[in-house]
């Protein structure tokens, strides 16, 4: 089932409320002060049914200047609007800012309203219909049904009524995809219960008992109770008002403007990306560096406006901006806002969020312009790639750049797909990305830090990978690291060599007497096998003269992985490491500790050798000492 927010809007004693009773027999004055003073102050709520089983909730906002923030507090899950002008008095100032605000929290549909008129003759009331018809040109109004009514004789009431359904019917569908998101714009208490709140789901569904954040306070909570129009349910629906009993927490812990999410996925800020538009009759300029309140969902603070690209916005211009807070919002990329004056409290403009947590911006920056133009307008292929770019190196996963980009997931993982294939972005570890253009920073980096390397080790294979991730990413998760440099060696920007790493260009270059060196030492430890002599006294057999070249060349056929040193006097060739590894998989597939002499008679040796080749397991993670024992850790790979 579809559901629908319809919220009305107007000037203060415009007859909204009895114009929804009208309508749905519900009184939504519920103050002891609203029925005192005949107004509106806080938001009231109530719903209308169809014959047909279709409903929609209905949000009642008021329309005195004094409660304008209560007014936008309901205005955020509106989904239609129903603009409501008196027929004796027309519109009025509150009916125009009233309908600013749904215009900058980019409501696109409704329809207006003329109350009262059985209290003016068919002449006034046909100029009053013309005069409305005038003021919604150049609006989401223009166009739309202008229904009179009278809610003290119910004449107009069922044809509005059919009207409200129409409008229904063919209201878009919510994403129910999407990580539940509902502003709080009600908090009280109810006995045997604890803290209740209520709001418009904006996004996805919430369910009893599930796991949610209070945002942007990041308090734990459980949802214990739902409610939907009086009813108890088990889940709850985006585009429905809902009543939500919060398990843990006190009334003082929650207030207006927090926000109930699904844990971990609304992130907070003190600062926004926005597309910022001043109205046309807003009759202020917005300057660089001017204080606001800013509005968004049920929230209210204070903002700085920096602008990003000119000086000032004139009434009926638009630019980027980003704005500055005195306090933490939780807020989402696309959620819209509105921005009122100072002092006195005027709406002067608004608009959509483009980053909710962006980096603090310099202004003039064109670098900066044009990322906020693809966050703007650009295809959903080039904001993703966009995010993934932003990312840089830490390989943002599909769920994190959908967290910033809140778009369909079945989409994010069309355009994934399109972006790896089109080459634009590479997947090193599955469902984590990262830009070719990244990439290919990563590769020059990767390659800089290698031919330094090479430069003063001009015989080593190359680096270590814990080195080249020390020299080249420095501040990159280890897996991320590893991914890309696994990455770069398939892309043949530097390759592995053993357990090392090198530019792919890089060769050793060995002189003859080298040459000669490296050839009788790789011939002398194949033959010795698995008892072979000291390093010192291998060295021994060598000329004085060559034994400086001895120390280079052995060197270099270890960092190549020929040679393993397993102990800086006792070198086993790879033949000869192999099997001492193959002896003991052999007794761990069989055994869950091995002793040093049950390594020793596994491969038939000595105490001194068994001993260096299980102390060199132990260095490199392969088995872990606990006393006597040795097990498997990390284990030998394959």
């Amino acid at each position: 089932m579809k559901h629908v927010i319809i919220g009305t809007a107007g000037h203060v004693d415009h007859g909204k409320t009895a114009l929804i009773k009208a309508l749905t027999g519900i009184e939504t004055d519920r103050l002891a002060e609203e029925k005192k003073r005949g107004i509106t102050i806080e938001l009231g709520f109530a719903h209308i049914e169809w014959p047909d089983g279709t409903q929609a909730g209905i949000v009642d906002v008021p329309g005195h200047e004094k409660f304008i923030k209560n007014m936008l507090a309901g205005a955020g899950g509106i989904d239609l609007a129903m603009l409501v002008v008196a027929a004796d008095e027309g519109f009025m100032p509150q009916t125009v800012e009233h309908l600013n605000i749904l215009t900058l929290l980019g409501i696109k549909d409704g329809l207006i309203v003329i109350t009262k008129k059985d209290m003016v003759d068919e002449e006034w009331l046909d100029m009053i219909k013309q005069d409305v018809k005038e003021r919604a040109k150049g609006t989401f109004l223009e166009g739309k049904p202008i229904m009179c009514v009278s809610a003290y004789t119910g004449e107009g009431i069922a044809e509005l009524k059919e009207e409200l359904y129409k409008l229904v019917s063919k209201a878009g569908e919510k994403n129910m995809r999407a990580a539940f998101r509902l502003p709080i714009d009600r908090v009280f208490s109810v006995d045997g219960f604890g803290t209740v709140v209520t709001g418009t789901l904006i996004e996805g569904s919430m369910n009893e008992g599930d796991a949610a954040e209070l945002v942007p306070s990041g308090a734990e909570t459980r949802i214990r109770n739902l409610q939907v129009h009086g009813n108890t349910v088990k889940t709850a629906y985006a585009g429905q008002r809902v009543a939500v009993n919060l398990a843990g927490l006190k009334k003082t812990d929650v207030q207006r403007g927090d926000c109930v999410a699904k844990p971990n996925t609304v992130r907070v800020s003190r600062m926004l990306d926005v597309k910022l538009m001043n109205l046309k009759n807003s009759g202020r300029v917005i300057t660089n560096d001017m204080q606001v309140h800013l509005y968004h969902g049920s929230a209210v603070m204070l903002a700085k406006v920096v602008l990003l690209e000119r000086d000032a916005l004139e009434p009926g211009e638009s630019g980027y901006a980003q704005l500055r807070m005195t306090e933490p919002i939780a807020a989402k990329n696309g959620d819209r806002f509105v921005i009122r004056f100072y002092s006195p409290l005027e709406t002067i403009g608004g608009g959509v969020i483009l980053d909710d947590a962006p980096m603090k911006h310099k202004r003039n920056v064109p670098s900066v312009i044009e990322a906020l133009k693809i966050k703007e307008g650009g295809s959903a292929a080039d904001r993703v790639l966009q995010l993934i770019d932003e990312a840089g190196m830490a390989l943002p996963t599909a769920a994190k750049l959908n967290a910033k980009l809140n778009i369909d997931a079945e989409e994010l993982s069309a355009e994934l797909s399109e972006l790896t294939d089109s080459g634009r972005a590479v997947e090193p570890i599955e469902g984590r990305y990262i830009s070719s253009r990244a990439l290919d920073a990563a590769a020059d980096g990767a390659k800089a830090a290698l031919n330094a390397y090479h430069k003063q080790n001009p015989l080593h294979a190359g680096m270590k990978a814990a080195e080249l991730r020390q020299k080249a990413f420095k501040n990159t998760e280890q897996a991320a690291a590893d991914a890309i440099i696994a990455e770069l060696c398939r892309e043949g920007a530097i390759k592995r060599a053993g357990e090392r790493y090198a530019d792919a260009d890089f060769e050793i270059h060995y002189t003859k007497k080298q040459t000669a060196i490296r050839k009788k030492l790789l011939d002398y430890y194949q033959s010795a096998g698995i008892e072979p002599a000291t390093v010192d006294e291998v060295m021994a057999t060598f000329q004085m003269n060559e034994r400086n070249d001895f120390k280079q060349v052995l060197d270099s056929v270890v960092s190549g992985g020929d040679i393993v040193m397993l102990t800086p006097q006792i070198c086993y060739s790879r033949e000869s490491y192999k099997k001492a590894c193959d002896a003991a998989k052999a007794h761990f597939a069989e055994h869950d500790t091995i002793t040093l002499a049950e390594f020793r008679d596994a491969m038939s040796t000595s105490r001194k050798y068994a001993l260096a080749v299980l102390e060199y397991f132990d260095k490199n993670g392969i088995t872990r000492k606990d006393g006597d024992f040795r097990k498997l850790n990390r284990g030998f790979g394959e």
